[in-house]
This record gives C-alpha cells, sequence and structure tokens, in this order.
C-alpha cells in the first residue's frame, strides 16, 4: 500500500501536467485563432464533421407526408402501424376521436421518439413538425395560410439497411392495409378553397335497402365486382384502372343514395368535387393527384354546376379562358394523362337531364355506365315498406302498386308518406290517398293540356284562314290592275 507521502507526490505531479497541458492548449487555441480566420475555422471544423460523419453507424430514412402532389403511401402506412405499437415508454401521445368512430386513435406526438423491434433489429421512429406560412393571392385579394411539412424519421444501423427496405417497410404496408380495412371509417371530402377537408360518412344507404329495380341493382354490384377484382387484366389491355358511372333521373329519385350505397359496398372514400371552386383547368390536375386510391369521384349535377365551353360552336361566356375551368379540361381529367394518376378510382356524374349534356363527356370510356334511376316501380315500393315500416306484404300492396305503375312518384315522395305513422294501416292509407290525388292532378293537367292544345289548333286554323282571304283579296287587286292596264 502506498504512503501517504507518495500518494502525495503523485497528486501534485499529476496537478503539473494538468496545468501544463491546459496552457499547451491555450497557447495552440491563441495561435490559430491568429493565424485562422473564425470563417475558415468553421468550414474546416464542417468539413470534418461531415468526414466524422460518414463513418457514423446510424443511418436516418426520411419519409414525408406526401411526395410532390402525390400523398405518399410509406407515410400513411407508417401512421396506421405506429398507433399499433404506441407503448407507456413515451412521454406524450396524441389522441383523437371523430363522433362517428368506435375506438379512440392513438399515436406519437412531434419530437417524440418510439422504439419499434423487429426481427431482432432496433428501430427509432420520431415524429417532425415544421410549421410555415404561404401567402394566396386570389382576384387581388391576398390571404395567409397556415402549412405545415410533416414527416416521420426512421434511425437503424446500417448494417440493417438492406433489411428494412426489403423486409420491414414492406410488412408496415401490407400491415396498415389490414388495420385499414379493419378499422376502417369512409371518408367524405368536400372541395374547400384550401383542397379536400375529410369527415366521417355514416350514411346507412346500402343496396338492400336502395328503393330502385332488382335487376339493374344486380347489374351495378356486379360490374362494381367485376371492377375491383380486374387490376391485372386493365394493365394487359392498356386502359387506366378506372370506372366512370352517369346516373340520370328526376330529383328524389336516389342518385345520391346510390352513391352512398356504392362507397358502403366497396369501403371506398368519397371526393365530392364542387366545380365552381376551381378557377382553372390546373387545378384539376392537382386535386386529381391529391385524392387516394379505392375512392369515388363525385361530381353532381353536372348539366347545371357550371357551364362549360361548347366545343362545336366556339361559343365562350367568359372573357379570360385561364381563369374558368372549360369542357376541354374537364374531358382531360376523366380520361387525359393525369388520370393515371392513381389506381382504382370510380368517376360518377349525376343529371337529371341527360340530354343537355355534350355526347363527347358521356361517351364509353368516360361513362362506362349509364343507370337510370326512374320514378318509383312496385318492387321499390315494397322495399321502402319494409325499410320505413317492417312489413313485407300488406292487404293495401295490390291497390297502391296499381296506383304507382299509373302516376310518376318518386321515391323520396313515397318515403315522406310513409314517415308520417309508425303504424302500417295509417301510413299506407295516407299513402293510397296521396297517390290518388296525384292521379286525379295529373288528369285535370293533362286535360288543361288538350284544352290549350285544342285552343292553339283552333287559332292557328283561324290566323291561317285570314292569310288565306288576305291572299285571295291581294291576287284580285293585282288581277284587276292587270285588266284595266290592257285597256
Amino acid at each position: 500500500m502506498p504512503s501517504p507521502t507518495s500518494v502525495l507526490s503523485a497528486y501534485t505531479t499529476l496537478t503539473a501536467s494538468a496545468v501544463l497541458i491546459r496552457t499547451l492548449v491555450s497557447e495552440v487555441q491563441n495561435m490559430t485563432n491568429q493565424l485562422i480566420p473564425k470563417n475558415l475555422q468553421d468550414k474546416i471544423l464542417s468539413k470534418v464533421g461531415i468526414f466524422m460523419g460518414n463513418y457514423s453507424s446510424q443511418m436516418t430514412l426520411i419519409i414525408e407526408e406526401n411526395n410532390g402532389l402525390i400523398p405518399n403511401e410509406i407515410f400513411e402506412a407508417s401512421k396506421f402501424y405506429l398507433s399499433t405499437i404506441v407503448n407507456p415508454s413515451l412521454q406524450r401521445v396524441k389522441i383523437s376521436k371523430a363522433e362517428k368512430e368506435k375506438k379512440f386513435s392513438v399515436n406519437i406526438s412531434k419530437d417524440e421518439k418510439l422504439i419499434d423491434t423487429f426481427e431482432g433489429v432496433e428501430l427509432t421512429w420520431e415524429l417532425k413538425i415544421v410549421e410555415s406560412q404561404k401567402t394566396n393571392s386570389n382576384d387581388g385579394y391576398l390571404s395567409i395560410e397556415k402549412v405545415e411539412q410533416i414527416w416521420y424519421e426512421l434511425s437503424f444501423l446500417k448494417s440493417n439497411m438492406e433489411m428494412v427496405l426489403k423486409i420491414y417497410l414492406p410488412f408496415i404496408l401490407e400491415r396498415s392495409k389490414a388495420i385499414k380495412e379493419e378499422n376502417k371509417a369512409i371518408k367524405l371530402s368536400p372541395l374547400g378553397s384550401y383542397g379536400w377537408q375529410s369527415v366521417n360518412l355514416d350514411h346507412p344507404s346500402t343496396f338492400d335497402t336502395l328503393a330502385m329495380d332488382p335487376q339493374l341493382k344486380q347489374e351495378v354490384m356486379d360490374d362494381l365486382e367485376r371492377f375491383v377484382r380486374r387490376r391485372d387484366y386493365y394493365r394487359r389491355v392498356g386502359k387506366v384502372w378506372k370506372r366512370g358511372y352517369l346516373l340520370y333521373g328526376p330529383p328524389g329519385t336516389g342518385k345520391s343514395s346510390l352513391i352512398a350505397a356504392m362507397a358502403n359496398y366497396l369501403k371506398f372514400d368519397i371526393y365530392d368535387m364542387e366545380l365552381t371552386s376551381l378557377h382553372a383547368n390546373s387545378d384539376f390536375r392537382t386535386m386529381l393527384a391529391s385524392t387516394k386510391n379505392r375512392s369515388i369521384i363525385v361530381i353532381e349535377d353536372i348539366d347545371c354546376t357550371i357551364e362549360l365551353q361548347n366545343r362545336v360552336d366556339g361559343s365562350h361566356n367568359y372573357k379570360d379562358s385561364e381563369s374558368q375551368v372549360t369542357l376541354s379540361g374537364l374531358l382531360n381529367f376523366i380520361d387525359g394523362l393525369w388520370s393515371c394518376c392513381g389506381d382504382e378510382r370510380i368517376i360518377v356524374f349525376t343529371t337529371n337531364f341527360k340530354e343537355r349534356l355534350d355526347p363527347a363527356l358521356i361517351r364509353p370510356g368516360r361513362m362506362d355506365m349509364h343507370i337510370h334511376m326512374s320514378y318509383c316501380t312496385p318492387s321499390g315500393f315494397k322495399i321502402l315498406a319494409s325499410n320505413y315500416l317492417g312489413i313485407k306484404n300488406h292487404w293495401k300492396f295490390g291497390e297502391i302498386e296499381e296506383l304507382i305503375t299509373e302516376v310518376n312518384v318518386t321515391p323520396a315522395e313515397i318515403a315522406e308518406e310513409l314517415m308520417k305513422s309508425d303504424h302500417a294501416d295509417i301510413a299506407l292509407d295516407e299513402l293510397s290517398s296521396f297517390l290518388n290525388k296525384k292521379k286525379e292532378d295529373c288528369k285535370k293537367k293533362t286535360v288543361e293540356e288538350n284544352e290549350a292544345d285544342k285552343k292553339g289548333d283552333e287559332m292557328n286554323k283561324e290566323q291561317t284562314k285570314t292569310k288565306d282571304m288576305r291572299k285571295r283579296k291581294g291576287n284580285s287587286r293585282r288581277g284587276g290592275r292587270s285588266r284595266r292596264k290592257s285597256f
């Protein structure tokens, strides 16, 4: 064991050495500052840092929310996946729940790190968010929009790079698809001032509750099923994987309900495109690129939503063609080059007046299936009676079905009458009275129209007779003048 004297001597020596080293470092630093400018020192240190960084064992992948205009599929998949591995080791988590959703949505919050272990490999996830402001100019008015840049950082050992790219990320993509199908809430996204704004769609309409011709309903369902299973077929024949449906018929015949039934049947999101929200044809490209696969893009009342340019006569209602949407822009949106920016999309147009639409807009390849939503039929009435009254048969059915074949009545009108009472007898009596009144009104209208036509015919005959008399008088006068001249 060393003596106290030797320990004290060693301590004194170490202290003297430390003072000497500190003095030397200070002198070197002073000489460096005198010989090398500060900005050059910073550059040298930066290069050294980069050089040393190249030998770091860590790799970080940046997974941004969007890839240009197109949503990044890996980001969306990562978001779903991370919600399933959130654990108590985190200091903060984000939690949310929409009104119609059954479960809470939990995910990591900004700058929080979450460690995942996959096949014995440790991977660290971190959410990054940077906020900025963007100035927009619209018709001379300036507006400031808050913009968020969001991305995930995924860090791991460089030696695991191949495993992450070939196994881990594909696993996350497949896992997220399964999670979405299991818990999917269908989204309805109307087009707002700054793009799509999503809400949960909780529409109860299904093909079972839809009051339309059973044969036509089955044809639509078969067509949808055939479409979703034909990905390889579409690629083989060189067509974009999309399908167009034109729904036409009087108001109240169930066009919107059919769209909701299609979305519920396929579990597709709906994008409700209001053309008046677009300022130029280029907006079509932006909106289309920002929609997701497995979605339905809807333009309702296409005949009256906007006055499109008539390509046949070249007429144009606007002074500046760049500031308005044209028919040509709409056609390119449906099946131009940009229509291939996504898969498994359905485009639906609705109209009350099919004859008003430009033939180029509804030809096959754009609107592939034309679905006539007609007035209510006896079979449609039975579906409504089952939906609203919970009955499959009733002694009043025969009378009501006969009346339905004699008058034009929409499913919406019948549904309104059936909702007036919870008792089947009372509700059906009310419906019968409504249909009889409608029948009488129709007869009166027909009589009035016939009388008006008859009066119109009589007036036309009278006008024709008057014209003939004037013509004969004119001819007789000219004949008299010619005879006098001959004398």
